[in-house]
């Protein structure tokens, strides 16, 4: 289409860089962008290293758009209903914008603490937009006698990483055997938190925080853990995953849940009948789509190189009579204690994992994913530079485990990959 009026409801990464595409593409229809954030289009990942440790400001985190996009920008202010018959979003100020076609791009926000009243203690913190970041980074500058991180994932890591930093004392508490165990399996996450320890950290795992415990005056001031101990805690960081923004559109028939709204993947948004919703897109972290590469369902990759590919692709098939689908491989990286971690592929759809390259007890090292025999992801830690190797091998659907005829490579052993439970249908990384 080239003409008529697009309604983007959502206004960070995937929701900007989708408005971008579609001018790119041609659209020169009017186009609206809809966000429940006052400000401008922010980067997020640099939220729990850069802005925490002090090394950047959240004013400086805005994302470039690459033209003058003409769009009406309705800042500020959050989507909160859809009627497909009408072809209306309906705004929390009681406003409708009607649409020619949409793109479900509001992300996901962080899972809150599930008791109202710990959560509410001065000094208990989650970290998802620019507000949370400066407060966090307030709490820091005090000089906390101890933070708390609760959750191991790469949010929860990365955060700790920053206040180890800044010199202050972090416990971080698990209900897993390893830190960020959902993304990168028990073996390899078991490796990273060794490390983790080896910086000064507490890392407490298969342990949960059962109470908050505040003064009388509303503060935080000790946690107490399921294995009886109790602590001085002063500032706590809520790092337990995330929850998509799909509230909004409940009644309107589409498949969408607290994962995410389902799509395929062209990014057409199904009904709950499984069938195709015409002219309704989703992209980013609240989309659960099936990537046509692996062998698996449909899933949320809450990953920023996702969000970037997907706006792309529902952009272009918005504007072109053909189709694209969302093809590139998965992809994520994070910056932690001193370790650059980067993904390809789905690690975390593997039952086995094996060391390609490095070692495990110290240096830099590579570990490559198998399910079934094919090669399907592979992780690296301070070694950026061969991944584009493995990503081809992960494309040709290489078998597992596979040949790699490096200087470094130790002898073959291949060992479980670790994963809790089921594979994972939501996967976070560090830039998402």
């Amino acid at each position: 289409m080239t003409a008529g009026r697009i309604v983007v409801a959502g206004a960070s990464l995937a929701g900007l860089r989708t408005a971008d595409s579609l001018r790119a593409h041609g659209f020169d229809g009017e186009l609206v962008l809809i966000g429940d954030e006052p400000h401008e289009p922010y980067d997020r990942p640099p939220l729990a290293k850069a802005v925490l440790a002090g090394r950047s400001r959240t004013d400086r985190l805005a994302l470039p758009s690459t033209r003058d996009l003409d769009a009406r920008r309705l800042s500020g202010v959050a989507a909160t209903g859809l009627d497909l018959a009408a072809r209306e979003v309906r705004l929390a100020d009681g406003r409708r914008i009607g649409f020619d076609a949409l793109v479900v791009a509001t992300g996901a926000r962080s899972r809150p603490w599930p008791v109202r009243r710990e959560a509410a203690l001065r000094g208990v913190h989650l970290l998802r937009g620019i507000e949370d970041a400066d407060r966090i980074r307030a709490g820091l500058i005090a000089g906390p006698r101890r933070v708390l991180v609760i959750g191991g994932g790469f949010t929860g890591s990365e955060v700790a990483s920053s206040c180890l930093e800044l010199g202050l004392p972090v416990t971080v508490t698990l209900r897993g055997d390893a830190p960020m165990a959902s993304a990168l399996g028990g073996t390899v996450g078991a490796v990273i938190g060794a490390r983790q320890r080896a910086h000064g950290l507490d890392l407490r795992a298969r342990t949960t925080v059962t109470a908050l415990l505040g003064d009388a005056e509303g503060r935080l001031r000790r946690a107490r853990t399921s294995d009886g101990d109790e602590f001085e805690a002063d500032l706590a960081v809520v790092a337990l995953g995330s929850v998509a923004n799909t509230e909004w559109l409940a009644g309107a028939g589409l498949s969408a849940d607290s994962r995410g709204v389902v799509c395929d993947a062209a990014c057409r948004v199904v009904d709950a009948g499984g069938a195709v919703v015409p002219q309704v897109y989703a992209v980013g972290d609240v989309a659960r789509w099936p990537h046509p590469h692996f062998d698996a369902g449909p899933e949320a990759l809450r990953h920023w190189g996702n969000a970037v590919g997907q706006a792309e692709v529902a952009a272009y098939n918005l504007t072109h009579r053909d189709r694209r689908t969302a093809t590139e491989l998965p992809a994520f990286w994070s910056d932690q204690f001193g370790l650059a971690i980067k993904s390809v592929g789905l690690p975390h759809r593997a039952d086995r994992v094996v060391l390609t390259q490095g070692s495990f007890d110290r240096g830099p090292f590579v570990a490559a994913y198998g399910r079934a025999g094919v090669t399907v992801g592979a992780v690296s830690v301070n070694s950026p530079r061969v991944m584009d190797g493995y990503a081809a091998l992960i494309t040709e659907r290489a078998p597992f485990p596979p040949v790699v005829q490096a200087t470094d490579s130790p002898e073959t052993t291949v060992l479980d990959a670790g994963f809790p439970g089921a594979a994972l249908a939501t996967v976070h990384g560090g830039q998402s």
